[in-house]
């Protein structure tokens, strides 16, 4: 697709991310993630095995689980 098309489609698409451009650099602003605070955890063989296959950075895939899991709760308090 050309530039013009990318646009165009963007543009129809209600659902699609907005174009970046320089006003948006200029806007931007650098957020740093919290630290992440090392513990250690036992955990069934086959949790961790099961998140292992999935590919590498399964830690922090195994956070995003148990955050997503603390949020719903919190939802729900």
């Amino acid at each position: 697709m050309t530039d013009r098309e990318i646009e165009a489609a963007v543009k129809a698409d209600p659902d699609a991310a907005p174009l970046l451009d320089r006003n948006w650099f200029k806007r931007a602003r650098m957020v740093m993630s919290e630290r992440k605070v090392p513990i250690s955890l036992r955990i069934d063989r086959e949790v961790v095995e099961w998140f292992k296959a999935r590919g590498s950075r399964y830690q922090s895939r195994m956070n995003a689980v148990l955050k997503a899991y603390v949020e719903a709760h919190r939802r729900a308090e």
